[in-house]
């Protein structure tokens, strides 16, 4: 699949089979992550891998849009490292995470984005849950596995929000 119909096609999916996902997957997932665009080079992510049922069937007892992680395979938590970077370590984040997903879907799998920052409940939540420092913020989750649903591309392009030199 060619990187402009991956993303043109690429959905939330929040169904998935059983079927584990390889480590060579998962690598590909965090390779397309790390090659994410980055303000001033700074590459402020880290991931936190989550395959381990035991920590991820905790993050629905705090995280209310989480209810299909128990059903996923593996989850990934975007963190940006704040001690670091400069103010955009939210983009740079952001940037990582759509990668992610975008490479989930070239690959043949399923996943959604949760959104971990700015809500503090959330944040303090998983640095208890997974021991993540003071100076590292768990920005986002990501919920992926082998989809067991199927959604149709959604097109999304409105020529009403294009506005070329000025607003008029």
């Amino acid at each position: 699949m060619d990187a402009l119909e991956a993303i043109l096609s690429r959905r939330s999916i929040r169904k998935y089979t059983n079927k584990p996902i390889p480590g060579e997957l998962v690598n590909k997932l965090l390779e397309a992550g790390m090659s994410a665009p980055s303000a001033h080079n700074q590459q402020p992510w880290h991931f936190i891998v989550l395959n381990d049922h035991k920590i991820i069937d905790e993050i629905p007892k705090f995280h209310p849009y989480s209810k299909m992680l128990p059903e996923a395979p593996l989850a990934f938590i975007v963190c940006g490292d704040t001690s670091k970077a400069d103010a955009y370590w939210v983009q740079d984040c952001s940037a990582a995470t759509q990668n992610i997903l975008v490479a989930a879907r070239a690959l043949g799998l399923g996943a959604v984005w949760l959104g971990v920052y700015p809500q503090e409940e959330r944040v303090k939540a998983l640095r208890n849950l997974t021991g993540v420092p003071d100076e590292i913020t768990p920005f986002a989750i990501i919920s992926i596995g082998y989809p067991a649903e199927e959604k149709p591309p959604a097109n999304r392009f409105s020529a009403t929000r294009v506005h070329y030199n000025n607003w008029c």
